[in-house]
């Protein structure tokens, strides 16, 4: 099993459940070469063989991250879009429950941030 993969499957619950979810509508989304690496000790999508985005869990502030590596760029959802902790490239979609997951702006995002990538 890869690096990423585990740290997904020893998240305890919701997390484990907010990340499996995320990484499934992400890999449905996604067109073409992706692949799922582990980078600075998180799981990291890799889109066209460049940095897309990664997936954190912080269990202090009790949320999931999926951060998006050119999140500067996108233009939609920018009232769920967040951008703190010095990121200078970076904004994040955060989640705390699985209900919480807005599929459709999650997938809005997704496909806005495939089209930074040519």
């Amino acid at each position: 099993m890869k690096p990423a993969d585990v740290y997904i499957i020893n998240q305890p619950e919701p997390y484990r459940s907010i990340l499996l979810h995320l990484l499934a509508v992400l890999e449905t989304t996604l067109e073409g070469s992706y692949e799922l690496e582990c980078k600075w000790q998180v799981p990291y999508m890799y889109y066209k063989k460049r940095p897309f985005c990664f997936f954190n869990a912080s269990h202090k502030k009790q949320f999931v991250d999926i951060g998006f590596s050119r999140g500067f760029k996108l233009q939609q959802h920018q009232d769920v879009l967040v951008a703190d902790g010095g990121r200078n490239t970076m904004k994040s979609l955060r989640y705390r429950s699985l209900e919480e997951i807005d599929n459709t702006a999650l997938i809005d995002v997704i496909k806005e941030a495939m089209t930074l990538y040519p």
